[in-house]
């Protein structure tokens, strides 16, 4: 294991270091516009994101008792999962006016559909872990 995590380690410094390399020789690349999204892109994650999800996890651990948790865990992640994958289709980026066949579908509807699939399949799991309790 100790040397999987070596090889890992090590191919992942390759990767950024060819690409530093290619976006140094690039004339297309301004260093500061991507200091700038990379800072803005720390902030809110590290200021925004870590804290909301924290929030949540200890939010779940006073409401939830410990049988219900991992369940609840699960829907929790599954939701996050998929709405930021379909974040940006329900929010049309992408989409041209002159051009209808470009994201032609209702990705909202889609969205709700697949979330609501999620907490059905949260809740049966929930009302069976109960039944099975009694």
């Amino acid at each position: 294991m100790r040397y999987a995590r070596a090889a890992l380690a090590a191919l992942g410094l390759a990767a950024i270091g060819y690409a530093v390399v290619g976006a140094a020789g690039d004339r297309d690349v301004v260093p500061a516009r991507h200091a700038g999204f990379l800072a803005t892109v720390l902030v809110l994650h590290d200021g925004v994101l870590l804290p909301a999800i924290i929030a949540v996890g200890v939010l779940v651990h006073f409401l939830v008792p410990p049988p219900y948790r991992a369940t609840v865990q699960s829907a929790l992640l599954a939701t996050a999962a998929v709405t930021v994958v379909a974040l940006p289709l329900v929010l049309g980026y992408g989409r041209i006016a002159d051009n209808p066949s470009a994201l032609p579908r209702d990705y909202a509807y889609g969205l709700l559909t697949v979330l609501a699939v999620v907490w059905l399949a949260a809740a049966v799991a929930l009302l069976v872990r109960a039944a099975r309790r009694r």
